[in-house]
């Protein structure tokens, strides 16, 4: 068995995928590197993967599939990985090699517990490359260092502190045991990837290093404004799977369930800020209609979330509302820090 499978869903990615495999070759022989082509037709990826494996057969597997967007890559990365452990790095991106020293010894003493640890958690960085500029994700103020612990030990997040796709590494049968199965053709899923799971992990360990480089700039990202707003629909289905799956009210574990409430609120208010940029009768239904949906499935956690400072702001009604509704939309811009 493998330490780590690396997931690495590739869509016409030929222009920056080797610098993202690259930073992940250097951690050692015992990683499994998994790129997922998913079906790429306009550059050279599914030709560049082949020759990837066929560099490092024993540690990189090339797997072609149908488009089934980034969800899809990440289910097929899933299915065929090998390691005790499972991360997802997307093809823009990359692993920092000092920052992985300490974590990838870690995962290797793992290998010989009977009880590995459920979730390994690292910092990430936005790395605005056209700017020169980084802002870094750190948990100090969240998590105890230098051991393993359980949600009852995990201190408070602040409004901009999240996990993120980027700063999680599970332990691979987790994943499967829950049954994780992110949605076909939609963005956005990386949300359902960070909150799912959750309930089901029970020991932690957190480390203080940059791990993970999350590279923005390019004008296609999903968390462009423009491309956001045309993708709304989608970020409503992540967020009715995510009202579907988890039973939050049910959660024990107090610190866990306000957790998953305010990311919730989070994920609620990116839907009704954007739906009000819209500006349109069909934005208002479906803004409408969310809201609505969230009430029908749990009327307590419904209350939670309305009730949240930024849900207050930006669901004011009247057209006056919606100019306040905008302004909470600049401020949940730097909160979350999502474009």
């Amino acid at each position: 068995m493998k330490t780590i499978s690396f997931a690495i869903p590739c869509y016409n990615s030929a222009e920056y995928m080797d610098h993202c495999i690259e930073s992940l070759l250097v951690l050692g022989d015992d990683i499994e590197i998994i790129i997922v082509d998913d079906g790429s037709t306009k550059d050279a990826t599914p030709e560049k993967a082949d020759q990837w494996q066929a560099q490092y057969p024993e540690i990189i597997r090339a797997v072609h599939q149908e488009n089934g967007g980034h969800g899809q890559a990440v289910n097929t990365g899933l299915a065929h990985a090998r390691g005790r452990y499972f991360k997802v790095v997307d093809s823009d991106d990359w692993l920092d090699e000092e920052a992985m020293k300490p974590i990838m010894a870690y995962l290797r003493r793992q290998m010989e517990l009977k009880d590995p640890t459920d979730m390994v958690i690292a910092n990430y960085v936005y790395e605005k490359v056209h700017e020169g500029s980084q802002t870094i994700m750190r948990y100090r103020n969240v998590f105890p260092l230098d051991r393993e612990f359980g949600w009852e030990d995990v201190g408070h997040f602040n409004q901009s502190q999240y996990l993120l796709m980027h700063s999680v590494i599970y332990r691979t049968e987790l994943l499967r045991d829950m049954g994780l199965v992110l949605p076909k053709h939609t963005f956005y899923v990386d949300n359902i990837f960070v909150y799912e799971p959750l309930p089901h992990v029970k020991t932690m360990r957190y480390f203080d290093e940059d791990m993970y480089r999350y590279f923005i700039g390019r004008e296609d990202q999903s968390v462009n404004e423009s491309v956001m707003l045309s993708r709304i629909d989608q970020q409503l289905r992540v967020t009715r799977q995510m009202i579907d799956d988890v039973d939050v009210m049910a959660v024990e574990n107090k610190r866990l369930r306000h957790y998953l409430q305010n990311y919730l609120s989070m994920m609620m208010c990116i839907c009704s800020v954007f739906l009000r940029m819209g500006n349109t009768d069909i934005d208002e239904e479906k803004r409408d209609e969310i809201w609505h949906y969230l009430k029908e499935k749990d009327p307590e956690l419904y209350r939670h979330v309305r009730t949240s400072v930024l849900n207050v702001a930006t669901n004011i009604p009247t057209s006056l509302g919606r100019k306040a509704g905008l302004g909470g939309y600049r401020l949940a811009q730097k909160i979350f820090k999502f474009n």
